[in-house]
């Protein structure tokens, strides 16, 4: 017998990444953006004052501080997000969601909410939805990088 741990592990990571192919089309076609900057857009959204430290975000994405560098300079040129330098430390750059952000950010939640219809419609009713959804918050739990 395979292991459970390793299958639901694979299981996971595939179904991610098929969600996440499905989505990019759409959310560059329509958005202009990629998921990984939508991720971006939510994870500035959910923090206090909408900024972050470039490290904290970068932590939260699971990414280097370089590759959010690197991320959000043609965000910032589109004024999708802007850079803030601490008060008391200039060493500290904030990462900070802008208005137009916010908006673009709206927009692309319909379609990210639209897509994630379409992956669940047809395979669960709505108490499977629940259990996998109080599942799934197992694993995140306690991780500053949620979400939800």
């Amino acid at each position: 017998m395979e292991n459970l741990h390793t299958t639901n592990a694979l299981r996971l990571l595939q179904s991610a990444d098929e969600f996440k192919a499905n989505l990019s089309g759409e959310f560059s076609a329509i958005h202009g953006i990629s998921v990984n900057e939508y991720f971006l857009l939510l994870h500035l959204q959910k923090a206090p004052r909408n900024r972050l430290p470039r490290v904290e975000l970068a932590k939260r994405m699971h990414i280097s501080a370089s590759t959010i560098t690197r991320m959000t300079a043609p965000m910032e040129k589109i004024g999708l997000v802007d850079r803030e330098v601490d008060d008391r430390d200039a060493r500290l750059a904030f990462v900070v969601l802008t208005a137009t952000g916010e908006e673009k950010l709206a927009e692309a939640n319909q379609t990210f909410a639209k897509r994630a219809g379409y992956a669940f419609e047809d395979r669960w009713d709505d108490q499977e939805l629940k259990q996998l959804s109080e599942l799934l918050h197992r694993l995140i739990a306690g991780s500053p990088a949620s979400l939800t």
